[in-house]
C-alpha cells in the first residue's frame, strides 16, 4: 500500500492506484496480485479522464469476492422519463456539523462527492450509464442493454425476490462529519448497524408495493471473511430450489472507497433535502474463465434497474460497473450486486437510499407483470 504512493503520478495514474487501494480495503491477504493481474489489461485512462469525469476521484473500487479471486471459475428500449414539477429536488449535499470527539492522531479526512459520471467515454442507456472495464466492444454493450427489461413477475403471492448480504457486517459510519477514526473498521454483527438494517428498508418498500420478497439474514462474512461468496452461493442455491418461482437475487453491500491512507471518499447526492448515499450496481461479464453463460442477461436487468431509478432520482446512481467477476451471478438471470454508499457514509444515508432504490425497482417489477 505505501509502495502504491511512493513515486510521483500523473492523474490517471493515481485514480488507478486509488481503484486497487480501493478494493484492498474488502480483499482478503493476498489478493492484490490477483486482482492486479486480471485488471491490468484493462485499465483504459480513457474511462478516467478528470475533466471529462467532474472528479479525478470517480473511481469504482472492487468489493472482496475471496473465493472468486483465489480460485479461477472452470423487450422494447426503456424511454426517458419526461422532466416536470414530480421530479425530486437534487441539489448539491450540504455537509451537517456533528461534534465528534476523535484524538488528532486518529483521525482521517472524509471527502464527500458526487461521483454520478458524466464522461463521454461511460456508455450511455436511458437515463443510466455505465463504465466498461472490460474486452466486449461498447457498441456490444449498447446493443445489449439496448434489447430492454428481460424479466416479467407474475401475479402472484410467492416470493419473487431475494435480498441477501454477502457481507452482511459491513457497517458505515457513526456520523455525518469531515472527519473518520482511522481505527474503525466499520464492521458490526449488530443488524441494526449494518447491511441487514439497509436490507431491511429495501424489504419494505418492496412488500409494500405487493411483490413477495424473502430476505435473508445470514451473516455469510462473520466469523471469517474468506469463503463469504461460497456460503452465500449455498443460501441462494437453497432458495431457489424451495422457491423456484424467484427470478430477481440482489447482493446487498456497501462500497469501500479509500484514496490515500487517511482519506475515503463518501459518495452522496441531496434528494428532496435530505442526504443519500450514492449506489453502485455491479455486474459481471466472462472471459472464459467466469462460467457465467447468460452474463447478458443479469446486463439487461442492471441497465433497467438503473434507468428506473434514475429515472425517478437523478444521480442517486454511480455508473454500473462492468467487469469479469463473478459474485454468484452464475445462479440467475436476474442477479446483481449493489454497493450502497460507502465507508465514508452514515447508516442513515444509507437506508434512505434503500428506500428511494425500493421505490423504483418494486415500480419497474410491477410494470413487468403481464396485463390483464
Amino acid at each position: 500500500m505505501i509502495a502504491a504512493f511512493s513515486v510521483p503520478l500523473d492523474i490517471s495514474e493515481l485514480t488507478e492506484r486509488a481503484a486497487l487501494l480501493s478494493a484492498m480495503v474488502n480483499m482478503p491477504e493476498g489478493s492484490l496480485a490477483l486482482l492486479e493481474n486480471r485488471f491490468s489489461s484493462h485499465m483504459d485512462d480513457a474511462y478516467y479522464n478528470s475533466e471529462n469525469e467532474g472528479t479525478a476521484s470517480d473511481v469504482s473500487s472492487l468489493p472482496g469476492e475471496d473465493e472468486h479471486v483465489s480460485q479461477p471459475a472452470p423487450s422494447s428500449p426503456a424511454s426517458s422519463a419526461p422532466a416536470d414539477a414530480s421530479r425530486p429536488d437534487i441539489t448539491a449535499p450540504s455537509r451537517a456539523k456533528v461534534q465528534t470527539v476523535i484524538p488528532e492522531k486518529y483521525r482521517g479526512t472524509i471527502l464527500q462527492e458526487n461521483m454520478a459520471g458524466n464522461s463521454p467515454k461511460l456508455i450511455k442507456y436511458g437515463e443510466g450509464l455505465l463504465r466498461n472495464f472490460t474486452k466486449v466492444p461498447d457498441q456490444d454493450i449498447s446493443a445489449i442493454m439496448n434489447q430492454g427489461m428481460n424479466l416479467q413477475l407474475e401475479d402472484i403471492s410467492e416470493p419473487q425476490v431475494l435480498l441477501f448480504h454477502t457481507h452482511a457486517t459491513e457497517s458505515y459510519e457513526p456520523y455525518d462529519s469531515e472527519n473518520y477514526d482511522i481505527r474503525n473498521t466499520w464492521r458490526s454483527t449488530d443488524n441494526t448497524n449494518n447491511m441487514i438494517a439497509v436490507g431491511n428498508a429495501l424489504e419494505k418498500q418492496l412488500k409494500d408495493a405487493g411483490i413477495g420478497v424473502i430476505h435473508d439474514k445470514t451473516q455469510h462474512d462473520y466469523p471469517s471473511y474468506n469463503g463469504s461468496y461460497e456460503r452465500s452461493a449455498k443460501t441462494i442455491q437453497s432458495y431457489l430450489k424451495k422457491h423456484p418461482t424467484i427470478k430477481v437475487v440482489i447482493d446487498v453491500h456497501r462500497d469501500a472507497i479509500q484514496r490515500d491512507k487517511n482519506l475515503v471518499v463518501k459518495p452522496v447526492v441531496e434528494i428532496n433535502g435530505k442526504k443519500a448515499a450514492q449506489l453502485m450496481i455491479i455486474t459481471g461479464s466472462d472471459d472464459g474463465t467466469m462460467n457465467i453463460p447468460k452474463w447478458k442477461e443479469n446486463l439487461r436487468f442492471a441497465a433497467s434497474v438503473q434507468n428506473a431509478i434514475e429515472q425517478d432520482y437523478p444521480h442517486l446512481t454511480r455508473p454500473i460497473f462492468f467487469c469479469y467477476r463473478k459474485y454468484n451471478m452464475d445462479l440467475t438471470t436476474g442477479s446483481l450486486l449493489f454497493e450502497v454508499g460507502s465507508n465514508g457514509n452514515t447508516l442513515e444515508e444509507s437506508v434512505y437510499s434503500a428506500e428511494l432504490f425500493g421505490k423504483s425497482l418494486a415500480r419497474l417489477l410491477n410494470e413487468s407483470k403481464p396485463t390483464k
